[in-house]
């Protein structure tokens, strides 16, 4: 495909914070910029040049988008995939809606990773309430119950530990097709933060190390505190898992790390990512810069890492009513992202801020110490 030059339009559909990033990105690329998002407060949207205020299946303005765009691209992966169809029919989509399929069932994802040559959890899937003895007779105690679709940082899963509690679990979550998953014993968790273009190039930003609280991602560390042979192998899986699916665009795909020194797939996200995020300031070429060119067809961007860093994510639950910025602005290797949300709300992401120092362990006591002067925590 020739590729997208600056003055051509790029459409995103998703109006939250990474749609808002990636039009932020595209506009300074010299991009002209069409956010798909039915809420009139979107953050994409109050950027973007134009602002399609309609839902995700409107004929109608997935009509416009395609009329209007050059190309489009995703900020969730749960964008209706005959949405994504109908545009394909007036321009450049990526990710493709087959892969977009793939990433919104939980057994079609990991199916397709083993596929590709990915270690998972095992893992049983349940259909119905007859499906829960042999799930359990397969996994045991203790496991997670996740449902196949619509999960996100943290909802949508339970730990159980017996069969009443596998259950009511079930029952609890509508008794909607489910995976059942063994429980590991992880030591940490990673991320690798890919682009893949559609002449198959592809270039890796430096793995990160997450550390989670309540489901939701908290910090992530930069460059990740694991031998390099590991961050190789998990680059290597990424790798084939994107090839695999034909993925085009910024891919994240998160593995836990055991104690005895396995990786193991965890999930993808087919867009850039939450641990993606201190690319912003600490690599040459961040994300959603990555993202355009993908999505133009464009030679990929340089990823080198700049300089150790830690991103902290930055929750509604501190708002009482604006937190203390001048305790992050005071050090200077500290930069703050703030969303442009209207509503501050407990678990909802509201920005990050990146720490840059000379060292990991540095970076991580300026976070550490500036979380806590916010009252994150």
């Amino acid at each position: 495909m020739s590729p997208l030059l600056p003055g051509a339009t790029l459409g995103v559909v998703g109006g939250g914070q990474l749609g808002r990033m990636f039009v932020l990105a595209a506009r300074i690329m010299g991009y002209q910029t069409v956010v798909l998002d039915p809420d009139p407060a979107s953050p994409a949207g109050l950027l973007a040049d134009t602002h399609l205020k309609a839902d995700y299946q409107d004929a109608v303005a997935l009509l416009r988008m395609g009329g209007l765009c050059d190309a489009v691209t995703t900020e969730f992966e749960n964008v209706p995939a005959a949405a994504m169809e109908m545009l394909a029919k007036h321009c450049r989509v990526a990710p493709s809606a087959a892969v977009l399929a793939v990433a919104q069932d939980r057994l079609l994802e990991k199916t397709r990773a083993r596929e590709f040559g990915c270690d998972t959890a095992p893992f049983a899937n349940i259909e119905t309430e007859a499906d829960l003895d042999a799930a359990w007779n397969l996994i045991g105690a203790p496991a997670l119950l996740k449902t196949r679709r619509l999960g996100y940082d943290g909802k949508g899963q339970a730990r159980v530990n017996s069969r009443a509690e596998l259950l009511a679990a079930f029952a609890g979550m509508g008794r909607v097709p489910c995976l059942l998953e063994g429980f590991l014993p992880l030591e940490r968790e990673v991320s690798v933060v890919l682009a893949r273009n559609a002449a198959d190039d592809v270039a890796f930003f430096p793995v990160a190390e997450n550390q989670h609280r309540n489901g939701i991602l908290d910090l992530s560390i930069v460059p990740a505190r694991v031998p390099e042979d590991l961050a190789d192998r998990a680059r290597d899986m990424a790798v084939h898992l994107a090839r695999g699916l034909d993925y085009v665009g910024v891919m994240a795909v998160e593995f836990f790390v055991l104690a005895d020194g396995r990786i193991v797939f965890n999930e993808m996200a087919p867009r850039p990512h939450n641990s993606g995020h201190y690319t912003l300031d600490a690599t040459a070429c961040d994300q959603f810069q990555q993202q355009v060119r993908a999505l133009c067809g464009l030679p990929l961007g340089d990823t080198r890492l700049l300089s150790p860093v830690v991103m902290v994510n930055i929750l509604g639950d501190i708002w009482q009513p604006q937190p203390r910025w001048e305790t992050l602005l005071k050090h200077p290797g500290v930069h703050l992202h703030l969303y442009g949300k209207a509503e501050a709300r407990a678990g909802r992401k509201m920005g990050h801020y990146n720490c840059l120092a000379a060292t990991p362990e540095a970076a991580l006591t300026v976070a550490l110490e500036t979380r806590a002067a916010l009252g994150i925590g």
